[in-house]
């Protein structure tokens, strides 16, 4: 496999606070790869930078597919193959379900016009919206909300999708079937990068992981040597969520 998305050295401040420092990641073609930490970690700012929404690292590079993006402005980002979701369930809530699916399917401009309603249905059957298609977004519930946010990233066919705590408030029923369909995208050719705090979720999805703690990587591995590793014990999980993952070996 080969390197789809690669982060050197980067840096965010914001005055004083160094909310990102200094992280570097590679992300194989074809992977799942998991982000966890404590709450101002620096997670979601470290998608920021890399997505360009709202704002770019102060230093550092950022390659997707061997070009660089770091400067780069977020809907070319966008346009390049590279999608992201959320931390907060974010849609268009006075326009439907397939409204919201069909902004973003002309936004990505990765269709010719005529195919857009084929890829639409298709996505939309795919995270089991079909039949909410005319339903005003506002009024969803929030597991089908979620569901939107993913429809509308993966509606563009990228090549990567960063997916920010789609698991969060989530019963346990829902909890499997979004693993399910984490997978399923994976194995429909979609490379991710998830942040979650739904550690057995992170943990039984992600080939590999990166543990974060004040805007630094204290460990990266698989889930079995992260689960194992002892600064990451001290620093976030403690004992009781170390015997309470199991993670397998991989």
């Amino acid at each position: 496999m080969s390197a789809i998305l690669s982060v050197n050295s980067v840096r965010k401040a914001f005055g004083e606070l160094i909310a990102v420092d200094d992280v570097s990641l590679a992300v194989q073609e074809g992977e799942i790869y998991g982000i966890a930490g404590p709450n101002g970690a620096g997670k979601t700012t470290l998608f920021n930078l890399i997505s360009g929404i709202p704002f770019h690292a102060d230093s550092g590079t950022i390659y997707f597919r061997d070009q660089p993006i770091q400067a780069t402005a977020p809907y070319e980002i966008y346009h390049r193959g590279l999608a992201r979701t959320f931390q907060k369930e974010t849609a268009f809530d006075t326009l439907t379900v397939e409204e919201n699916a069909r902004v973003s399917a002309v936004f990505g401009r990765q269709h010719r016009r005529e195919t857009y309603d084929q890829e639409i249905t298709r996505v939309l059957d795919l995270l089991d919206l079909g039949h909410l298609r005319k339903t005003i977004a506002g009024e969803l519930p929030l597991y089908a909300k979620k569901r939107l946010m993913i429809a509308s990233a993966i509606v563009s066919n990228p090549r990567l999708l960063m997916l920010d705590e789609p698991a969060g408030g989530l019963s346990a029923l829902e909890l499997a079937e979004i693993e399910k369909l984490i997978l399923s995208l994976r194995e429909s050719g979609i490379t991710i990068v998830i942040i979650e705090h739904v550690l057995p979720l992170l943990f039984g999805v992600s080939d590999r992981l990166m543990i974060m703690d004040f805007g630094q990587t204290i460990a990266e591995g698989t889930p079995h040597e992260v689960a194992r590793n002892e600064t990451v014990i001290e620093a976030y999980l403690g004992q009781r969520g170390k015997d309470a993952l199991h993670a397998p070996e991989r």
